[in-house]
């Protein structure tokens, strides 16, 4: 290969990659420095006996996701309040043209999955998200890890019924999502609770992630009374000098970017089952928002 064509091939595969790292993480920048990693091996090995290079690629990435995530378990660092994984600008556009494998995709990034996939262990969070959002043959999945076949797919079954166990359910439909963002925020901007609890489910959660640099719950708070409450007092305090709001899709859904003249200061996101919002997520740790600033 000449040089421009390893370029070109690593760009290639590129998005995938990410995808690979930041569902191992959790965390936009490791999975960019992983990411990052994977190219400087790809640039320097020896390539002649490499007859797939996405494969190539992706068994690299997987193993560097593998021993950052290991690095990260051992410090063990203190989290302050509930953790929320970084938003994620998504957008598959043209490059996931079926239904059923965008909505697979989707659903593996979405914050609620990416939340539970924390507990897996690092082989677990390998082998789910190689072959429950990759789709990868466990044969495949074996030679990436250097595992017995029966091995990987033990590992799948105790990592899937993990997740199936503690995993909310919602639904993905994006044009409710939105309408029901746009009229939650609506609510809460007009301090009109009785309209904001119509909106909630009785068993609603609001979980903030401030990571300590700012003002949220430290607690995961429930009950629609409680959630509604919150966030018309929110919204009633103000604080927040220029405040703006943008739509984007972060996590494979609608989401609110509120800025502080063009800063980022948070996100909100909701998960929605039967017309009703069963989950607010707010993200307002200042580290988890700096991706944000470019768009």
């Amino acid at each position: 290969m000449t040089a421009d064509t390893v370029t070109d091939v690593f760009e290639e595969h590129r998005p995938v990659l990410l995808g690979v790292a930041y569902r191992m993480l959790g965390r936009v920048a490791d999975a960019e420095d992983v990411v990052q990693e994977a190219w400087l091996r790809w640039a320097g090995a020896d390539r002649t006996e490499v007859r797939e290079p996405r494969a190539y690629l992706v068994r690299i990435t997987t193993r560097l996701a593998i021993d950052r995530l290991r690095q990260v378990k051992a410090r063990g660092e203190t989290y302050v309040g509930p953790w929320l994984p970084e938003p994620y600008v998504t957008d598959f556009g043209d490059t996931v043209p079926d239904t059923a494998e965008r909505a697979v995709l989707a659903d593996s990034v979405s914050l609620a999955v990416l939340v539970v996939l924390e507990s897996l262990s690092p082989l677990e969070r390998a082998v789910f998200v190689l072959r429950e959002a990759f789709g990868y043959p466990y044969a495949d999945i074996a030679a990436m890890l250097d595992r017995g076949e029966p091995a990987v797919r033990q590992l799948a079954g105790r990592a899937r019924m993990h997740v199936e166990e503690r995993r909310p359910r919602y639904q993905v439909d994006p044009v409710q999502r939105r309408d029901l963002t746009e009229r939650f925020l609506a609510a809460a901007g007009e301090g009109d609770l009785e309209g904001l609890m119509s909106l909630l489910a009785p068993d609603v959660r609001l979980v903030g992630d401030s990571g300590g640099k700012a003002k949220a719950p430290l607690r995961v708070l429930e009950t629609a009374d409680k959630v509604g409450r919150f966030m018309i007092g929110v919204a009633e305090k103000g604080g927040i000098p220029d405040l703006s709001f943008r739509f984007l899709e972060l996590n494979a859904g609608p989401a609110i970017l509120v800025l502080s003249g063009d800063k980022p200061d948070s996100v909100f996101q909701l998960d929605v089952l039967d017309g009703r919002i069963q989950s607010v997520y707010i993200i307002r740790n200042p580290d988890k928002l700096r991706s944000l600033a470019a768009l």
